[in-house]
């Protein structure tokens, strides 16, 4: 029995390396497209492209599936001759990834072309980031999000800020280049505190202005400068409710491309019972109210289309499931 046991264990070993090694030799690769220009310009020759338009992402309607289609270089050639423009526009491609086959993946914007011909030609439509993201299937999500924040930044960082000349991207998309000054520029990320605060039986959620009708989500907002995540979490929640945390603990994290790119830390927090009384921050916030156990449940059961009532009033429903907020929601629905 203990050969069988040894044998098993070398086994999941063995495969427990293959899988790593596969993991490792991806993310090298990747790397040395970035830092090598002339392999990355190779790489443009043979991988595949994710077309945007003016930071639109392309989808094809297939049945009642979105599909984000994945462009060969020799297809998105063909659509640049289809529209007479030569096959430069590829190098304003951004390295997005790549397949465990080692095969590179780029996005590219066509925002200054004509948009009605390439969904003409390739059956399908340009969409709105938010709604896209929500359509197409969840292995998608996260490369299209990451995809449009780096073209977004690339879009409004091409002058140096120190010298006012234009900057150069490298093929890969990974950095700028001030020729004048010698300042190189790479892609930020903004840290995000979104907190779901609980008074132990109730959870809090609100709503901003500028939401669609119904829509409560958990409280949200930027890291400032030299805070740490749980000071950030007590600031806001402070800020936005008037409530003071008196514990909290980390769940998860989520690349966010609205308003630009954002790494969303999501936390739950816990405040006092004695001191739950809600005091809005109403140039933030629209509405911000506890939320019991039923009324959670009955809330992610509901859709927008399906919240709104006969006498014109809409009952509250949450985040889709491809939000963090709404797996913060989901937690504290089974830690009852």
């Amino acid at each position: 029995m203990a050969a069988v046991y040894q044998a098993l264990h070398r086994r999941v070993s063995s495969l427990a390396c293959r899988l790593h090694s596969t993991y490792v030799r991806k993310m090298r690769y990747l790397n040395q497209l970035k830092e090598d220009d002339s392999l990355c310009r190779q790489a443009q020759t043979s991988g595949t492209f994710y077309l945007f338009h003016n930071l639109s992402p392309f989808l094809q309607k297939v049945g009642k599936k979105y599909l984000v289609p994945q462009l060969s270089a020799a297809e998105t050639r063909q659509i640049l001759q289809k529209l007479q423009e030569n096959e430069q526009w590829m190098e304003k491609s951004v390295l997005i990834g790549c397949s465990d086959e080692h095969r590179p993946r780029f996005a590219l914007d066509l925002g200054a072309l004509d948009k009605s011909v390439i969904e003409s030609e390739l059956q399908g439509s340009f969409t709105d980031l938010r709604k896209a993201l929500f359509v197409v299937d969840r292995k998608d999500s996260p490369l299209l999000a990451s995809a449009q924040s780096l073209l977004r930044w690339h879009d409004s960082h091409q002058y140096c800020s120190k010298t006012g000349q234009p900057t150069e991207k490298n093929p890969a998309g990974s950095k700028r280049v001030c020729h004048a000054s010698g300042v190189t520029y790479y892609p930020q990320v903004s840290p995000v505190v979104i907190t779901l605060v609980s008074d132990g039986s109730r959870c809090l959620l609100a709503r901003q202005p500028s939401f669609p009708p119904g829509m409560f989500t958990a409280l949200s907002g930027f890291c400032d400068m030299g805070e740490n995540v749980e000071e950030a979490v007590r600031r806001e929640v402070a800020e936005e409710v008037g409530l003071e945390v008196e514990s909290l603990r980390y769940s998860a994290s989520q690349h966010w491309p609205f308003p630009s790119s954002s790494l969303m830390i999501a936390c739950h927090a816990l405040v006092g019972t004695q001191r739950a009384e809600i005091s809005m921050d109403t140039l933030e916030l629209e509405e911000a109210r506890w939320f019991g156990l039923e009324e959670i449940v009955e809330g992610l059961k509901r859709e927008p289309s399906s919240s709104k009532q006969d006498d014109g009033s809409v009952l509250p429903w949450f985040p889709p499931k491809q939000a963090i907020a709404h797996q913060l929601i989901r937690e504290w629905l089974q830690q009852q």
